[in-house]
């Protein structure tokens, strides 16, 4: 558990707080970039770390995020006009290009320098692997480019998808690193579900439903293994990367694709669950995108302009109950996403952490709290650069192994939770 003073302080992402400032170390998600797919196409409202901000590439193709409010009167430019390497706004035809510069004020007189003394707040939006990255700190800080492993293979390798989850990062990202609730919240859908039916995991998943856990410091992170039993005295380890602050990637299963999530906050009481599957060497199937597409896995179908879930919590998800009783869904709620967003939504925009009461199998959750506020901590006294923002750290791979009861996974595995590249994923 958590006192209140310490669940303001993980949970808090806003300008000026302490996790705020680890958040805009990094190189975070902000679009999709599909969002944007053309010069000059209408421009996009972003909503990052309590900020509210507009993004739009001008006639060049160039890309910017800038303030969400015209510098004038204070009306949001997602009414703008994208036009000549510009957004204009439509009140008083005000104009700023992607570096957030006024330059024009249509109705200061000829000669006039106005506009040249008016820069809106604005920040760096980077293409790669299908993602639009921005970088919210200071200039001087910014780090090389992100570097994760899914971002490098080609376009038909991956599939990514992003979805509003009305709750807090934390919460979000804690499920993410939870390896003993698919016992239960997932079973009934691991051997329907396309992108998880037929492995030999599954089997181990729901044979044993009392995991050990083990969790190791990793340079960007944790190691977080968690240890079932298997035949001939094995043990079954899935092994989970967290790299700082947010993101997960999830142990395969089988040769279906690997998949994981970043959890970035919105605000305080909303985030963006961005969620990926990719493999290395092969293209993803048509059939399993279109599933993908549908809500298979760990994506959801959304409201297009929004990506709010069609599911969601004023609807209740769409429950079941029906099929919750006879066995259907173990949650009566469809799709591993929802079946997840659903609970950690039901906790509050903030889950009040001091009336928590954690087990052994809580223990990831308890080591990235602690390293969280550690990190954050050292970034604020001493600018101590946080782990996870070296590209280094990103270059990681999550991995499933059957190992003999005398080896730790993380002495046994150690090569498979590097991303050396070209090299499959370990799985089972």
């Amino acid at each position: 558990m958590l006192v209140a003073e310490q669940n303001e302080y993980v949970t808090r992402t806003g300008p000026g707080t302490p996790m705020g400032q680890l958040f805009r170390s990094y190189w975070i998600p902000a679009l999709l970039a599909s969002e944007l797919a053309e010069p000059d196409c209408p421009p996009v409202r972003v909503h990052l770390l309590s900020e509210k901000l507009i993004a739009f590439r001008d006639t060049q193709g160039c890309l910017g995020l800038i303030d969400e409010f015209c510098a004038h009167r204070r009306i949001s430019l997602w009414f703008g006009r994208n036009e000549d390497n510009g957004l204009r706004c439509p009140y008083h035809g005000w104009k700023f290009d992607v570096t957030g510069q006024c330059t024009e004020i249509p109705s200061e007189a000829a000669g006039s320098t106005h506009c040249q003394r008016i820069r809106m707040t604005n920040y760096p939006l980077v293409e790669k692997g299908g993602i639009l990255w921005t970088y919210m700190g200071p200039p001087d800080r910014q780090p090389p480019l992100p570097e994760w492993d899914f971002t490098s293979v080609p376009p038909e390798h991956r599939f990514i998808s992003k979805r509003w989850q009305e709750c807090n990062w934390l919460q979000a990202l804690e499920g993410g690193i939870d390896s003993s609730h698919v016992s239960f919240l997932h079973r009934g859908d691991l051997e329907e579900d396309p992108v998880f039916k037929g492995a030999k995991g599954n089997k181990y998943n729901m044979g044993d439903l009392m995991p050990v856990f083990d969790v190791v410091e990793s340079p960007g992170g944790l190691y977080i293994g968690a240890r079932r039993n298997a035949e001939n005295g094995n043990f079954y380890w899935r092994i989970t990367q967290w790299v700082m602050p947010s993101f997960t990637m999830i142990p395969p299963r089988g040769d279906h694709p690997v998949h994981g999530h970043f959890w970035i906050p919105m605000d305080d009481e909303n985030c963006t669950a961005w969620s990926f599957d990719y493999r290395i060497k092969t293209p993803l199937e048509p059939e399993l995108v279109e599933a993908m597409k549908n809500g298979a896995g760990i994506h959801a179908v959304v409201d297009p302009r929004t990506f709010k879930p069609l599911a969601n919590r004023a609807n209740d998800y769409l429950m079941d109950r029906d099929a919750q009783k006879r066995g259907r869904t173990y949650g009566g709620i469809s799709g591993f996403a929802m079946q997840d967003a659903s609970i950690q939504e039901s906790m509050g925009p903030i889950v009040d952490r001091s009336k928590e009461n954690l087990v052994g199998t809580d223990k990831g959750i308890v080591m990235a709290r602690r390293r969280l506020m550690r990190s954050a901590k050292a970034l604020v006294e001493s600018g101590t650069v946080p782990a996870g923002v070296d590209p280094a750290h990103q270059r990681v791979r999550s991995a499933a192994v059957l190992l003999p009861p005398d080896k730790p996974f993380a002495e046994a595995v150690g090569d498979a939770l590097a991303g050396k590249p070209g090299a499959e994923h370990v799985s089972v």
